[in-house]
């Protein structure tokens, strides 16, 4: 019997997805401009070579129909700047079928003054240009194919190019051709650059897209096992909370051995706590809500609740300004943000942790600074630690750099100023006309 195959999308990957393929839209809409640009310089140096033409040569052209098809490649240029004014999906096979309009259109002006002998028929490799910079391969190619066809019939087939007999004709085609020269010079110079640069911005988009949901993915998969560990781990947490309190019972003569499994039962206690707010968060498909507070309060909790966690570590908190406090978004997954955090410099620093806290009109500045080792040279890998020796995997950064993230605020990792760690964390300041979560 078969099974149908389903695959599934993560809806955490949605809007990483999301902004990979309007990367992907960007870019081709970018070379669509150019594309338009382009022809509308062509189309006003074609207006131009067709009066010198008409009006001082004196040529003998078709000039109804070579108005004609003039006249359709600028109805074809406002039609492509209009489409750009709207917010539709560019893809590059619509860039493709662009630049092989500009050829046809070229081939029938070319058709009308003279076919192969036209001084400006090279004008055909700069829609070959664009397509070889812009397009895939493929249809680059058939680009090409399409340019040499379109040059071949015009060697058969055209309308002659009459000028002036003599050695006249002969000057104006070696001038036509030098002003084409200078004109395709300039073109591709200018455009072929500005297409390159704008395809180099892209590629580098697309790659951090790609490096953003290949995180995203490491995330959930540690949010899944996280979750899994909390159901595992509250059963023994539940057993040693009982152990501790009938050992307290039975040794409250011994002040220092109470005061030890008191502080025993006050550590288990937290942990049940955390596995509480991580198996609610499980069940909901989110943390608790996020709410908005005032940093100093909203620090001076967080702070409060480490200490209780790592009663060992001596902090120092430094406030660089004083003033009016300023406010922040603040939930559960800020804040474990945060203790992590102060938790990678209290074990680099051996147990000595300062903090340093700033801000202006638009950021909060919160600086956890240690006398450990500091960063290796590969900060920004997915997972970076100074505590091999340790069994340090780097998790911790990663989750607290994704959750931060999610606030609108950022993780810098430095250099201290006579040796350790310096990890600067960016928070932005709420504002109640914008105040949401990105």
């Amino acid at each position: 019997m078969s099974q149908r195959r389903t695959d599934t999308v993560n809806p955490a990957t949605i809007p990483q997805m999301i902004r990979f393929i309007s990367a992907i839209h960007l870019a081709s809409a970018s070379v669509l401009r150019d594309i338009l640009v382009l022809r509308l310089y062509g189309l006003a140096a074609q207006g131009v070579v067709l009066l010198v033409a008409v009006f001082l040569l004196h040529a003998d052209l078709p000039l109804f129909a070579l108005l004609t098809v003039w006249g359709a490649s600028a109805l074809f240029a406002g039609w492509t700047a209009f489409r750009l004014r709207h917010d539709w999906p560019v893809t590059l096979v619509e860039c493709f079928v662009q630049l092989l309009t500009d050829v046809l259109l070229l081939t029938l002006l070319l058709y009308f003054s003279g076919g192969a002998a036209n001084p400006f028929v090279s004008l055909y490799l700069l829609p070959i240009i664009v397509g070889a910079t812009a397009l895939p391969v493929r249809l680059a190619w058939v680009l090409s194919f399409a340019g040499i066809a379109a040059y071949s019939t015009l060697m058969a087939w055209h309308e002659p190019l009459v000028l002036p007999a003599g050695s006249a004709a002969f000057h104006l085609h070696v001038l036509g051709m030098w002003l084409n020269f200078i004109l395709s010079a300039i073109l591709i110079t200018y455009f072929i650059g500005r297409m390159a640069q704008g395809l180099r911005r892209r590629d580098q988009q697309l790659a951090h897209e790609r490096e953003q949901r290949l995180r995203d993915e490491q995330i959930v998969a540690l949010g899944s096992l996280a979750a899994g560990t909390a159901h595992e781990l509250s059963t023994p947490l539940a057993t040693m909370n009982i152990i501790a309190g009938e050992l307290m019972d039975e040794y409250a003569h011994d002040e220092g051995l109470a005061e030890q499994l008191a502080l025993m039962r006050s550590q288990v206690v937290l942990c049940k706590q955390a596995l509480t707010r991580l198996s609610r968060a499980d069940k909901t498909g989110r943390s608790e809500s996020s709410e908005v507070m005032g940093l100093q309060d909203w620090l001076e909790a967080q702070l409060g609740l480490w200490q209780v966690m790592r009663p060992r570590v001596r902090l120092t908190v430094r406030w660089l300004r004083q003033g009016q406090q300023p406010r922040l978004i603040a939930g559960d997954i800020l804040g474990q943000a945060l203790l992590n955090l102060c938790n990678n410099a209290a074990d680099a620093g051996n147990n000595q942790v300062e903090i340093e806290i700033a801000w202006d009109a638009n950021r909060i500045q919160i600086d956890i600074l240690d006398r450990g080792e500091g960063f290796p040279e590969q900060v920004g890998t997915a997972f970076v630690t100074t505590k091999r020796e340790h069994g340090g995997s780097g998790i911790g950064l990663l989750l607290a750099n994704a959750s931060i993230e999610q606030y609108g605020g950022q993780v810098s990792l430095l250099a201290r100023d006579g040796g350790g760690a310096r990890v600067m964390v960016s928070l932005p300041v709420f504002e109640p006309d914008a105040g949401e979560l990105r």
